[in-house]
């Protein structure tokens, strides 16, 4: 069997219902499509990939109000691999016009401490190749098991400890303490550098730290069009 005969089952969060990538989907042999509401992502594919599909204007916006961390720690800490798929060009966010590094930072944090894997995309189009694309590489080396690349716990509290040691500063013991003091990432992440500094053995420094790699705090300025193309 070749690759593009591998059959792809798609399902699709009903809150896309207008979605051209939907209607790309539709149109493509093998592929079955089925909305409805998703607890997590926009696209859950073969019951083992969850992409989250952003526009690049929404991908801004969702550092500025703080969405965007919120998604990327379901996504890491589901059941699913969970995969990040940036659509657009840099001439997209002209207007929304979020600084660079803000952008470069918020893409670091997803990537490399959350393990999120980051697709670009064109268009629509381009983003439903890509998912089906994804999904028929994973069926053709995984032989019906998808494995992550390194240690990966099972155990949900070993999990969250995992992720949270990828912070600046924090390793396995300050790890446990942040997460038993603040109850979940998602609260972590979201605590000021003053809450964090209640923690023993977090000071100023590594909580400033830990604030500067998933702040929220955007400044507007103009970005040039090259870095994401």
């Amino acid at each position: 069997m070749i690759l593009n005969d591998r059959h792809v089952y798609v399902i699709a969060d009903d809150r896309e219902p207008k979605s051209e990538v939907i209607k790309s989907l539709l149109g493509m042999k093998n592929v079955t499509v089925k909305v409805k509401r998703l607890p997590i992502g926009d696209y859950l594919i073969d019951n083992r990939l969850v992409f989250e599909r952003k526009t690049l204007n929404d991908f801004a916006l969702s550092i500025i109000d703080g969405r965007l961390f919120t998604q990327a720690i379901r996504l890491t800490t589901s059941n699913y691999r969970g995969i990040l798929i940036l659509e657009g060009t840099g001439k997209n966010l002209q207007e929304i016009g979020v600084r660079r590094e803000a952008l470069q930072g918020a893409l670091i944090t997803v990537s490399l401490i959350l393990r999120i894997p980051v697709l670009r995309s064109i268009n629509s189009s381009e983003t439903a190749k890509l998912i089906t694309y994804a999904a028929r590489q994973i069926k053709s080396v995984a032989k019906g098991t998808l494995y992550r690349h390194g240690y990966q716990p099972k155990d949900k509290r070993k999990r969250q400890i995992f992720i949270l040691q990828g912070l600046p500063g924090v390793g396995r013991e300050r790890a446990k303490r942040l997460l038993d003091t603040f109850g979940s990432i998602e609260a972590v992440i979201t605590a000021d550098s003053e809450e964090l500094q209640s923690v023993d053995g977090i000071g100023k420094n590594i909580a400033e730290r830990i604030k500067w790699t998933v702040s929220e705090q955007i400044q507007p300025y103009g970005i040039s069009d090259e870095w994401l193309i």
